[in-house]
Parts: C-alpha cells; structure tokens; sequence
C-alpha cells in the first residue's frame, strides 16, 4: 500500500539523482563538484529536457552563486534539475509533431529541407532567429556537409543522430497542426 508507494518515489528519487550526478560528472573536469557554467545547457540537454534559451536563463539564474564565479556547483544544481526532472519539465516535442511540422514545411514532398529553405523559415517567417547565436551551430546539426540538405531523421528523437538543438526544435513546432480541421497553420513559439 502506502509503504510500498513511498518505496517506489524513494527509489525514483535516488535513480533521478544518480542520473543527474553522473551527467555532472562527464563534465567536472576538476573533479571538485563543480562544472563551467556553459556547459549546463548540455548537461541539461542530456538528462532530456528541452527547456527554451530563456527558460535555460532562468535555470542559470536559480543555481548560479550571487557573485558570479563562471561555475555551477552540484549542491546547487542536483535539487534544482531534481524538481525539474520529477515534475517532468521542458520535454522534447514528441517525434511525431516534429514529423509532422518538419512535413508540413517540406511543401515539394522530397523527405528534406535545403539549407536555404531553413534558412528562409529561421529568418524571414514568424518569429525572427536571425539574431540566434547559436544559429550556425544548429545548421551544423541537421545540415548534411555533401549534400547541402537536412532530412526528417535528423528531427526524429528516435534516430541515431544527436536530436536537433531547443532552437531547430523551435522551428520545427512552429508548424501547429490544427486537430479540428484540415487546415495547417503557422504559429511560431519562443
């Protein structure tokens, strides 16, 4: 009964923190519990959460010391990304909806975007990525080198290929399918 559910949440809890410590851990070089703060969007990125640039910001803002030093530290990091984590926060979109946007927006039907065609949806419809830092970054993700193109699989969370940043996932969800209708509509999401 009641016993056994507070064994299960206990358990839960100890899985989630060994989860979360051991992913600290690939990036404390210094082994003093402690990571660069620039590569706490990774981490949590690794623990499968897709919170948004502002929502990282937020994060960084939660667990960072009140005098800046430029590092995270695991005491600080390990009770916030718990909470996170039990109350299942910033999920990836399912890969289905990006299936589906990345279809939507894949107007000749070909199974893949040009580098230009992302370029045009990152930067002329909607909301206005052109001032995304991280934009080349995220070309480099999902653009194949040889071909100048970018398929579905590599939005598909399922594939072998590292999922797609926040930022192309943003494009991707722009794309909101409406349920009642026919109709496909776009919406862009920050």
């Amino acid at each position: 009964g009641e016993e056994e559910k507070d064994g299960q949440q206990e358990e839960q809890l100890f899985y989630i923190q060994k989860k979360i410590t051991d992913a600290f851990e690939v990036f404390d070089h210094e082994c003093n519990k402690t990571v660069d703060v620039r590569e706490i969007g990774t981490i949590i990125r690794s623990l499968g959460c897709c919170p948004s640039e502002g929502d990282l910001h937020d994060m960084l803002a939660e667990v960072e010391e009140e005098e800046p030093t430029g590092y995270i530290r695991l005491e600080k990091f390990l009770p916030m990304m718990t909470k996170v984590l039990m109350e299942r926060r910033y999920r990836p979109v399912p890969e289905d909806v990006l299936l589906r946007a990345f279809e939507v927006l894949d107007a000749n039907k070909c199974g893949h975007l040009t580098k230009e065609e992302l370029v045009k949806y990152m930067t002329e419809e909607g909301k206005d990525f052109s001032t995304c830092s991280r934009k080349t970054e995220d070309f480099g993700a999902v653009v194949c080198p040889f071909s100048g193109t970018s398929s579905m699989e590599h939005y598909a969370p399922s594939s072998r290929r590292p999922a797609p940043s926040s930022q192309c996932q943003d494009i991707l969800t722009a794309v909101d399918l409406d349920s009642s209708s026919s109709q496909t509509r776009t919406r862009w999401y920050s």
